[in-house]
């Protein structure tokens, strides 16, 4: 039987909590399966920014969101930040990679520097080991020299850093608009087809 392809989802503390459920959606919606790790200040950013108050628990937040977003969850599973024990704290896992979405500064260097400290850290950094796609949504601005140089660290161990940053050829009429350009840029990373924007060159109904 074939397996589902699997992807590990992280959302930490930074602006930008609908980049990660953008990507949440997309990748269930395409029969993917997804292992969603929400930091505690991911939590909070999805209350400031998208009026989300999860509740706790693994099951109770998985309902919660498939509810929410009216997602199909058969492929969903929650883990919680603290788990250590979870599936993708281990090299042996299966999955093609993983993404954090947004990618708070804190996160970011903690990975660079082999901090492992939580689920959304180890897990990164089982994927620079595995030599498995890592994708960062680096978020903030302007950037320190210090952000600069971790971003570099993880660049040439291979994980692929992209700041969320919408472009505007494609004309966007609403805010869902510029998320979904960066979501389609996430997905081109990971070589997921999608008709989320128009790519440059191509005729306005592409």
């Amino acid at each position: 039987m074939t397996e589902k392809k699997r992807w590990v989802l992280g959302v930490t503390g930074a602006s930008g909590a609908v980049y990660g459920m953008r990507l949440l959606e997309v990748l269930l919606a395409r029969g993917f399966g997804v292992d969603l790790i929400l930091s505690a200040a991911g939590r909070l950013v999805l209350r400031e920014e998208m009026g989300i108050s999860l509740p706790e628990g693994a099951d109770a937040v998985r309902e919660a969101l498939i509810n929410k977003f009216n997602l199909n969850g058969s492929t969903l599973c929650i883990y919680d930040n603290n788990d250590f024990g979870a599936s993708a704290a281990s090299g042996s896992y299966r999955c093609e990679g993983m993404v954090i979405a947004p990618c708070s500064m804190g996160t970011l260097a903690a990975v660079a520097h082999g901090l492992a400290n939580n689920l959304i850290r180890r897990a990164a950094d089982v994927m620079l080991k595995q030599r498995r796609t890592l994708i960062l949504l680096a978020r903030e601005t302007p950037l320190s020299s210090i952000h600069l140089e971790n971003m570099l660290t993880l660049s040439r161990v291979g994980a692929v850093i992209l700041p969320p940053i919408p472009a505007f050829y494609q004309q966007p009429k609403t805010v869902a608009d510029l998320v979904d350009f960066v979501t389609g840029r996430v997905l081109d990373v990971m070589e997921v087809d999608h008709s989320l924007y128009r790519r440059w060159g191509a005729a306005p109904d592409q």
